[in-house]
């Protein structure tokens, strides 16, 4: 198991991921992801934001962080975190828990950085996520309605719960 930034190469594979997520999110819950703009990813990939879990050569998983988070986390922005999104497992790799994984790898990486928190969001009626969440270590903070400026649609009059684990430095 490896985490490598993805690169530009991995693009149309990181929109079948999605596809994939899109499909497995109508199975399990009544919101889905409304797609996401190329440009986007793009420039997340360029930023080294878009992230890889390799396995055997294939990618299992993927993710994007980023370093500022206002339209969701608001007030609390201003504190030094990495913010999650995105993290979709290929059909193939589910069950192997790469939450977990990605906080494994999530807290040296946040520590090299000098950051204080890992933090995550998740619709704010989505029950089982936010149960698997907690069963990961993250602290659930409670559900807010994000302000939606330059968010993608999905996020669109709903409300999230927000989730973190604080970093012990």
């Amino acid at each position: 198991m490896n985490f490598k930034p993805s690169t530009i190469q991995d693009i149309d594979e990181i929109f079948k991921f999605y596809d994939l997520a899109v499909e497995y999110q109508k199975t399990k819950f009544n919101k889905q992801w409304q797609g996401f703009d190329r440009d986007l990813v793009t420039k997340e990939i360029a930023e080294n934001r878009q992230w890889k879990l390799i396995i055997d050569d294939e990618i299992a998983c993927v993710f994007a962080i980023t370093f500022e988070d206002e339209s969701i986390w608001k007030e609390k922005n201003t504190d030094k975190a990495v913010y999650f999104h995105r993290i979709v497992t290929h059909p193939k790799f589910r069950g192997q828990h790469f939450v977990e994984r990605i906080i494994e790898w999530g807290i040296p990486f946040a520590k090299e950085k000098k950051l204080d928190f890992l933090r995550m969001d998740t619709w704010g009626d989505n029950e089982s996520l936010i149960e698997y969440y907690q069963k990961c270590g993250f602290d659930f903070l409670g559900v807010i309605t994000p302000e939606y400026k330059g968010l993608p649609k999905h996020y669109e009059g709903i409300t999230l719960s927000l989730f973190q684990i604080e970093i012990e430095n």
